[in-house]
This record gives structure tokens, C-alpha cells and sequence, in this order.
């Protein structure tokens, strides 16, 4: 049951210090208006002074955890893009701190998917977890070996192992 237009002229800030990735995230989403920041400052500002449906927050060179929290604080829904911080302890530490969705760069091409996952998610009142573990567990599962869940089994097993 797959909403594909939930994400057509959505709102969505980027924000990375990588100018490249800036602009194959805006190229990828072009049924959206994207807003692009490439330091924390200039996100900060986006985040408190517009809407946004939602935002796409690189971890490392960007402070992006502290633009997770400022981003909670504003009803700002977060998705974590990262490739220098992709590790199980990062995607269960942003998703225990509020993002909706944990991207790892290499799998930046599918992020029109990933998005509406997160909106398909919202429109039904479901949690955003099993939507991605849905897309991504295969994915760890050859990154990380079979068990990378057994690192925060409390975590997971609210969901599934």
C-alpha cells in the first residue's frame, strides 16, 4: 500500500557539510521544495524560523544530533543521512532521540522511498521502526553480520529480532 505522492511539494530542509551530497539529495527529490544548509548555524535558523514537512540531518561536520533536538522541539519530523556515523549504537541512538528514519549514504538513491515510508508512517499513526526495519534490516544484516540486533536487545525486541 505504497503512497508514493505523499511526498510531491513537501517542504524539506537538507542539511549536510558536503555541498555534493546537498545537491544529489535535491536532485533526487524533485517533486519536493528543498531548502539546503551546509553548517549548523544556517540549520538552526531554517529549523526555527520556517515550516518544514520534514528534514534530512547529516550526523557528522553538521552537529546533527543537536539539530535533531532543535528539530523535535519545532515538530520538525527528522530523517539521520549519514556515512561516517552508520553503525548500529547511531541508528538506535537517533532513533532513541527522536528521528523517524536512519539512512546510510550509500543507500541515499532510495531516499524518495525512505521519505514516504516516514509519511506513510505519520498518515497511519503507525511507528516509523518498522518501516525501516522493513527496508534496512536486509541491508544490516550483510553490513553488520546476522546479530548486529543483539547490541540493544531491549531496544529491538520491541519491534523484532
Amino acid at each position: 500500500m505504497s503512497n508514493k505522492h505523499l511526498i510531491n511539494g513537501k517542504k524539506i530542509l537538507v542539511v549536510d557539510d558536503e555541498i555534493d551530497v546537498l545537491e544529489s539529495v535535491e536532485e533526487l527529490l524533485p517533486m519536493c521544495e528543498v531548502v539546503r544548509a551546509d553548517n549548523f548555524e544556517e540549520a538552526k535558523k531554517h529549523l526555527e524560523s520556517e515550516y518544514f514537512d520534514l528534514c534530512i540531518l547529516d550526523i557528522m561536520g553538521v552537529d546533527g544530533y543537536q539539530l535533531l533536538n532543535i528539530a523535535n522541539q519545532n515538530n520538525v519530523t527528522a530523517v539521520m543521512l549519514t556515512a561516517h556515523s552508520l553503525s548500529v549504537e547511531d541508528t538506535v541512538r537517533s532513533f532513541k532521540s527522536g528521528a523517524a528514519y536512519y539512512v546510510p549514504k550509500e543507500k541515499m538513491a532510495e531516499m524518495a522511498d525512505c521519505l514516504n515510508d516516514v509519511l506513510e508512517a505519520k498518515k497511519e499513526n503507525k511507528g516509523f521502526l518498522e518501516r525501516w526495519l522493513d527496508r534496512f534490516v536486509g541491508y544490516y544484516d550483510t553490513k553488520f553480520g546476522q546479530d548486529w540486533q543483539n547490541e540493544d536487545k531491549a531496544f529491538w525486541k520491541r519491534f523484532r529480532i
